[in-house]
């Protein structure tokens, strides 16, 4: 069985001081790759600490704006002389990183510049088309060495993508809990499945404050600990549960809502789709009086709670659910899952919505 390593991390609005404590004992050269934005919001404090830190930089280089095959194909003759990668950004940017490095053989750090997901953490990279629709996962059991968290950083950042965050977050405690039901647990799973309550009390308890403090670009408790619940508890989840309890009904709603023009054109996150995909999976399994609660949480927010919040339609159901099913994400379930249970469950939610709407 291989052995998964388990990263360390630092947080807080000084976290990139610690890069001279850590990085230089991986090698002398760092390719610093990442978003566009990300590196305009962090890339020079980064840069400065590494070099600070005696190390020298190859970059900053833009990862090309989606996690493809092909912008890593496009980035491997650029990081040819870096020892290690530094990967600068949200979920994509890291997941083009990540693949990159464990397929090249370097070690990688994360420096998240927003909490939208819990890429900056995990070993699973996510590889799109370059229309953006799901291509494959990359398995690895090569998590980063290291994860910079700038809570500053993260608190300049556009608040939606924390909103979207916490869609993702709380995610994982409900995939993870029923993928696993029935089974007995080894004990890497076990863990993983127990602490994955701290992917959706934590949001529950300060999701609204700590999105209202992002947007008042202030760092407070509520805000890191919220940050701490995205980045960190699901991506050792991830990392300590197999792949087939790590995903679920939830990811794959998401997936199939990727085949549709409208989720790009849209511009739809991935966290966002994923909260939606929740709700569904909540009602198909029957878990009402949990699916109620996560309805008026996502509601209190503005998370999706309708198809028309996604911007798309009942006659879009067939094409959703035909690659929400083509996947490995409910390969693994208490039941199996059929097109015809999503589109009942995405149409008795459409219902509740109605009642809701109209109390």
């Amino acid at each position: 069985m291989e052995k998964t390593l388990f990263p360390g991390y630092t947080i807080g609005p000084d976290a990139y001081d610690d890069i001279a404590a850590v990085c230089p004992a991986y090698g002398k050269t760092a390719a610093v790759i990442g978003g566009k934005r990300a590196l305009a919001a962090a890339g020079d404090a980064i840069i400065q600490a590494a070099k600070a830190a005696g190390m020298e930089v190859i970059g900053p280089i833009w990862y090309g704006g989606e996690a493809s095959r092909e912008n890593m194909d496009m980035l491997r003759p650029q990081i040819e002389q870096a020892d290690m990668i530094f990967a600068v950004g949200g979920g994509k940017a890291i997941d083009t990183c990540k693949v990159l490095a464990q397929e090249t053989h370097r070690p990688f750090f994360t420096f998240p510049t927003i909490a939208s997901t819990c890429a900056s953490c995990t070993s699973l990279g996510i590889v799109y088309h370059p229309d953006g629709s799901l291509r494959e996962y990359s398995f690895s059991k090569i998590p980063p060495n290291h994860i910079f968290i700038n809570t500053q950083v993260i608190a300049d950042a556009p608040d939606i993508y924390l909103w979207a965050g916490m869609g993702d977050t709380m995610a994982k405690h409900y995939e993870c809990t029923i993928s696993s039901r029935g089974h007995v647990p080894a004990h890497s799973d076990a863990m993983g499945i127990a602490l994955s309550s701290m992917c959706a009390v934590p949001i529950l308890r300060w999701g609204r404050q700590a999105l209202a403090d992002c947007r008042a670009h202030t760092v407070t408790r509520e805000l890191t600990e919220v940050i701490l619940g995205i980045i960190i508890s699901t991506g050792l989840v991830s990392n300590f549960v197999q792949v087939d309890y790590t995903t679920g009904l939830a990811h794959a709603v998401y997936n199939g809502f990727t085949v549709l023009p409208s989720t790009e054109a849209n511009h739809h996150l991935h966290g966002e789709v994923v909260a939606y995909g929740i709700l569904v999976m909540l009602t198909v399994d029957g878990q009402f009086e949990e699916r109620d609660k996560l309805y008026d949480f996502s509601r209190s927010i503005g998370l999706p709670t309708c198809l028309a919040d996604v911007h798309a339609t009942p006659e879009d159901l067939a094409a959703v659910t035909a690659k929400a099913l083509a996947g490995i994400d409910v390969r693994v379930f208490p039941y199996t899952v059929t097109a015809e249970m999503i589109v009942k469950g995405i149409m008795d939610l459409e219902e509740y919505h109605k009642a809701r709407s109209v109390q």
